[in-house]
């Protein structure tokens, strides 16, 4: 999904939430939920679009319907050796539409 289909689901309702997903080295991709469907965010060359910071996610999602937005960070403990598979889950912060800077 591109920014200009974005723009025109969520100005038709159906975007559900979108979702910052923390990437390893700090950088975030971005993911709409549709329908319960992931549809990651690509470029116009269909790549995935990466940010480097919160601000830079609100700045480019400035000016869409307004939409929940979490910022997402996937649990480690599946990874870790040893661990219990009994972990608390991802985690999924509310994030403000706009930037306080």
């Amino acid at each position: 999904m591109n920014l200009q289909q974005l723009n025109t689901e969520a100005k038709a309702g159906h975007v559900e939430e979108l979702n910052l997903i923390a990437l390893e080295g700090g950088d975030f991709i971005i993911e709409a939920r549709v329908k319960g469907h992931a549809h990651p965010l690509d470029d116009k060359h269909g790549q995935r679009v990466k940010v480097h910071s919160v601000v830079d996610a609100q700045r480019l999602l400035n000016g869409l319907p307004a939409v929940p937005v979490h910022m997402v960070h996937w649990s480690m403990d599946d990874e870790m050796c040893g661990a219990g598979s009994a972990g608390d889950g991802d985690l999924k912060i509310p994030m403000p539409r706009r930037s306080a800077w």
